[in-house]
């Protein structure tokens, strides 16, 4: 069974990791907001992490959506980080909207440890979550692209792909 670990819970993520887990995947989260792990945890089949390098452990697939750059930056290489504990050939999938620097730095330093870096920012508002009908526009390597298309089709009704040339980069563009 396919492996993921859910990085932020709030008003996106939480019902974003509800669909997955509900689809069948085998889900840890983390929050920083322990108590929102735990209600998670109670309302839908999974387990829960006290830090992101705890939750990552085994997981094929880790998807964040967390509040700004520094939440990112912190969650994936601050102390106790994801990426220090992703094991080789998983990927890391960003619903976060950050800075174009951000998603640069971490996909660089994925390359660097053996993971892979999918930057998937999300549109659809609180409802589109809690419904499975976001509009997800992903950029990164094509290859990565194909294996995460899957789990996003959980969050998103239909794909239609767009592809574009962007600082030498294949980009693709899932819509539902």
């Amino acid at each position: 069974m396919t492996k993921i670990a859910f990085l932020g819970l709030g008003v996106m993520g939480y019902p974003m990791a509800g669909h997955l887990a509900n689809a069948g995947y085998d889900i840890t989260v983390y929050n920083r907001t322990n108590s929102k792990a735990k209600k998670w945890i109670s309302k839908f089949p999974g387990n829960m992490e006290d830090t992101p390098s705890k939750a990552v452990e085994d997981a094929d697939f880790v998807m964040s959506c967390v509040g700004n750059d520094n939440d990112l930056l912190d969650i994936t290489l601050g102390d106790a980080g994801a990426f220090s504990a992703m094991k080789n050939g998983s990927i890391f999938i960003d619903h976060t909207t950050v800075s174009e620097d951000v998603t640069e730095r971490l996909y660089q330093k994925s390359k660097t440890l053996g993971i892979s870096f999918v930057d998937a920012p999300i549109s659809g508002g609180q409802a589109g979550a809690e419904n499975g009908i976001l509009s997800i526009m992903c950029g990164g390597d094509q290859v990565d692209y194909e294996k995460v298309e899957p789990i996003l089709e959980v969050i998103q009704k239909f794909v239609v792909e767009l592809v574009a040339q962007a600082r030498g980069k294949r980009l693709k563009c899932a819509i539902r």
